[in-house]
């Protein structure tokens, strides 16, 4: 069972806050939807393809709503929280569609409001809804809901389990540094600012250099060390895990004990607010992830983001919201977790990717004790960067993706400019994923994972239509995904 998050004080606030979300959405019917990801997996790419096509018509012939012609209307309002800074999706659609770069990643906090006119299939239902729903989407870094577990956990369990953890696998090369200077360093002695702040440094190149792409390690809290913002340089944020010595907790005006109340401060002023501002106010819930990019950096990685997806799917609380529940505590009631790039694969693997993911959410589910009603995994693509295409070699017939490599990627020798298309073999996922994950969790050093092209794609050159509008931003499931997230409430 997960340990509990929050006081009886901070749900008296969450409660409270939702009283005034719902008493909002009578007037005007409103889902929070959260958006976060895993390590570059493309949250402010599956935002903006999702606004853009939903605004320009684009081809969702999963989402029934769209589909069946039941939606009249879709604009941008303001949003109604006027503290969180707005997703600037003007600006990250023009990267994508214009300039044909990726926008840059999600470093911090943002929100979107866009609101739906339609008709309900009902027509019970058409006598009492305005036919309007607002989607605020809450956009927000996979480090800041990797902390939420650390509420439940003392800076002695932290310390233990984070230091356990740093001395395994690829972790021990990359921690070496920082767990040296754990070693040498007397944590009875008084405390001092100097130390205090060596210490964190390491620490914080440490899990730096576990999320850099060559290693796409996951489980990386505090999530603050990687994306300090304002609080750089705080109290708050100068600590390290410390290993506890046999003979019980040093006293006051240690080092340790600095430590544990800088502990104590970071889930104060960073992770509580957090929670009860932005994550316990959320409806739904969608988690990406680069399931690709684990696979292609070995079984340590793939291992690490199912512990991160074990950790991530602790903090929810999947089910059907009761209108009390609702009311007091509200309940996150649908959570998809999605494999994304999916385009990097030739559709005969994205069934196999969705295998992948979901034997890795089973895991996790199974682990942390939760049922898995209202958890749904798909594979896809926010923005579909390349197009399929087939090949003959040597007598066969080879399917092949093609695509704009990045400017200076390079494959197989050759360095790109930006401007040439290719054509590649994306390679194959196995097609039962079970023995290859039993392999892992056994410890087989000889496990081979598959071998899969992981390339950087310029996004898609779009045409025009007539009179300079361009088509709207391809994808793959896109529409399912919207469909499984907010289509209920559109019936």
């Amino acid at each position: 069972m997960p340990p509990r998050l929050t006081s009886f004080a901070d749900d008296a606030l969450i409660a409270l806050d939702n009283l005034a979300d719902r008493a909002s959405g009578l007037v005007n019917p409103t889902i929070r939807l959260g958006v976060t990801g895993l390590s570059r997996s493309g949250k402010t790419v599956f935002i903006s393809s999702l606004v853009h096509n939903l605004l320009h018509g684009g081809r969702l012939p999963l989402f029934e709503a769209v589909q069946s012609g039941r939606v009249s209307a879709v604009r941008l309002e303001p949003q109604p929280d006027d503290a969180v800074p707005r997703f600037q999706y003007e600006d990250h659609i023009r990267a994508l569609v214009k300039e044909r770069i990726w926008p840059d990643s999600t470093r911090a906090i943002s929100e979107l409001r866009i609101t739906l006119d339609y008709q309900s299939a009902s027509s019970w239902t058409r006598m009492f809804s305005p036919g309007r729903l607002s989607i605020d989407i809450v956009d927000y870094p996979g480090e800041w809901l990797l902390d939420l577990p650390l509420l439940g956990k003392d800076f002695r369990t932290f310390s233990e389990e984070t230091i356990a953890l740093a001395a395994s696998g690829i972790r021990s090369e990359l921690s070496s540094a920082w767990l040296a200077l754990t070693k040498a360093t007397d944590i009875t002695a008084s405390a001092d600012e100097m130390v205090a702040r060596d210490l964190a440094t390491r620490f914080g190149d440490y899990l730096k250099a576990c999320k850099a792409d060559e290693r796409s390690l996951s489980t990386l809290p505090p999530g603050r060390f990687l994306l300090p913002g304002d609080l750089e340089g705080s109290p708050a944020l100068t600590f390290a895990p410390l290993a506890l010595p046999p003979d019980g907790r040093p006293e006051r005006g240690s080092l340790w004990a600095m430590m544990d109340r800088r502990y104590e401060a970071y889930k104060s002023v960073v992770v509580k607010p957090f929670f009860r501002e932005h994550f316990a106010r959320l409806d739904r819930q969608i988690v990406l992830v680069d399931a690709l990019q684990a696979m292609n950096r070995g079984p340590e990685a793939v291992q690490d983001l199912e512990r991160a997806l074990t950790d991530v799917l602790a903090c929810f609380r999947p089910g059907s919201n009761s209108i009390l529940s609702s009311l007091l505590g509200r309940r996150i009631d649908r959570v998809l977790v999605a494999a994304t790039k999916a385009d990097h694969l030739h559709h005969e693997s994205h069934d196999r990717l969705d295998r992948l993911t979901r034997r890795l959410v089973d895991r996790a589910i199974e682990r942390i004790g939760m049922a898995g009603a209202g958890i749904d995994v798909m594979a896809l693509a926010s923005v579909r960067a390349t197009r399929e295409a087939t090949v003959r070699r040597d007598g066969h017939d080879l399917p092949v993706i093609v695509g704009t490599p990045m400017d200076g990627e390079k494959i197989a020798g050759e360095i790109f400019d930006g401007e040439r298309k290719t054509a590649i073999f994306p390679g194959d996922l196995p097609e039962n994923p079970e023995s290859l994950f039993e392999r892992i969790e056994a410890g087989d050093a000889s496990v081979e994972l598959p071998d899969v092209n992981v390339v950087r794609f310029r996004p898609p050159q779009l045409e025009e239509i007539g009179g300079g509008i361009k088509l709207s931003v391809p994808h793959i499931r896109l529409d399912r995904a919207m469909q499984f997230l907010f289509g209920d409430r559109l019936a």
